[in-house]
């Protein structure tokens, strides 16, 4: 019996276009149609599947950027490099900078990382609770597609810019090692069916859980039924994680011609690191093992391995505008937009489709701190790479009153492919910035 015929049989016309929130409806049921071919852009059936690998990292340095060296004073595209933009003089047309973003109502200084991704107001209060962060929005959408919904990393201990949707932190992997095993290291044949094994007791205790939970649900007050909702949401999205991964249990993980990296075990070298998970994060990209990725660059208490550099990192953050910790500090940040732009150097030279890894992927990279010095979160550092985004220009913002930075995540989000027009405090797209 013909269940379903998506056009009319005498029809010559083309069939028109299924939108994503298309249902079959009968006898008062309706079921939510999954994505079909016939919902994917017509794009797909010209450039083939890898059109549609869209692709987000997103960077913080936890110590900040000093704003007069990354700020160029003129707005356009016509700007005088400055010198933190020196490195990637190369890549000029193919990154965005931003001045005078930030996020309303986040501030706490420091405490404002909790915040970077998903601009939460005032994380340093008492009773403060996170939201989703951008990249776990993104990955409840597309994250099934690939291996790993997200990969979330660090260059230090305890710190993440990932947050679940019921405000937990993510922990991120800061040891390479772990991340290389992870990402292209097969277990034994037993072991894989060990894997798969403890998969399947997952999803038999979660189904258990699930039972219970909604018989509780039903003998408490309304306050608590809140809350166990979100417990539901999590346990449901446990299960179809719990179901994609036995397929990828099975599947032998991408050859690389990379040697497992060793963890590095001197805690003062961010750079040595930040290079180390930059390499892991470009070949996550390319065997698209990820395609959601977010990475934290600690700064810590001690001197980095920098020539010309005798003060810790943390110390020289807190300049104070003296000028010897000043141009220290800008040894140490300078490093760092070199290494980043090695990196997006790295992802414009390797070839996909027609284009580049970097046309396919959006690098977002800054600080939660505007000025380290004062714990000031206004005037963000931002630059945004890659993505195929009509780039080369400074967007500048009134220093003043800054512009909504959630604006700029909903485009992101958007050129993921992803429908909304709203994320966190963000009402609509940043303003300048051309798709």
């Amino acid at each position: 019996m013909k269940l379903f015929s998506p056009c009319p049989p005498v029809s010559k016309s083309p069939c028109p276009p299924i939108t994503r929130r298309s249902f079959l409806r009968a006898s008062g049921i309706a079921l939510a149609l999954p994505l079909l071919e016939a919902m994917r852009p017509r794009l797909l059936s010209a450039a083939g599947p890898s059109a549609l690998r869209r692709r987000m990292v997103c960077i913080n340095t936890s110590l900040g950027l000093h704003g007069p060296f990354l700020f160029p004073e003129k707005a356009g595209r016509d700007y005088a490099l400055t010198p933190y933009l020196e490195p990637l003089t190369a890549l000029r047309n193919d990154f965005t900078i931003c001045s005078g973003l930030a996020h309303p109502d986040v501030d706490g200084g420091h405490a404002a990382e909790s915040s970077y991704l998903t601009a939460a107001p005032h994380p340093g209060s008492t009773g403060f609770r996170n939201t989703i962060s951008l990249d776990q929005f993104a990955a409840e959408r597309m994250g099934a597609e690939t291996r790993f919904a997200s990969l979330t990393l660090g260059t230090g201990s305890g710190n993440t810019l990932s947050w679940s949707r019921a405000g937990v932190p993510i922990p991120a992997e800061a040891r390479p090692s772990k991340v290389f095993a992870r990402l292209f290291l097969d277990g034994t044949p037993t072991e894989v069916a060990a894997q798969v094994a403890r998969l399947r007791d997952g999803q038999s205790i979660m189904d258990a859980v699930g039972a219970e939970a909604q018989r509780l649900s039903r003998s408490v007050g309304a306050q608590d039924r809140e809350k166990l909702e979100e417990y539901f949401t999590s346990v449901r999205e446990l299960e179809q994680r719990l179901v994609k991964n036995q397929d990828w249990a099975k599947t032998p993980k991408p050859v690389v011609a990379m040697a497992p990296p060793k963890d590095s075990t001197d805690p003062s070298d961010i750079i040595g690191r930040s290079r180390t998970m930059y390499d892991l994060i470009h070949l996550a990209l390319q065997h698209d093992s990820a395609r959601l990725i977010t990475l934290t660059i600690s700064g810590n208490n001690s001197v980095p391995p920098i020539k010309g550099v005798t003060m810790d990192h943390h110390g020289l953050s807190h300049h104070g505008k003296n000028p010897e910790k000043i141009e220290q500090l800008r040894l140490v940040e300078l490093a760092e937009m070199q290494a980043l732009a090695d990196f997006l150097a790295k992802l414009k030279a390797t070839p996909e489709d027609s284009g580049s890894l970097l046309d396919k992927t959006m690098v977002f990279f800054g600080s939660n701190l505007g000025n380290a010095s004062s714990h000031d979160n206004r005037n963000m550092p931002v630059l945004l790479a890659g993505g195929s985004f009509r780039h080369g220009q400074h967007l500048a913002f009134d220093p003043a009153k800054n512009a909504p930075l959630p604006n700029l995540f909903v485009s992101m989000l958007q050129q993921l492919g992803i429908e909304t027009d709203t994320f966190a405090s963000g009402r609509g797209t940043l303003s300048g910035l051309e798709m």
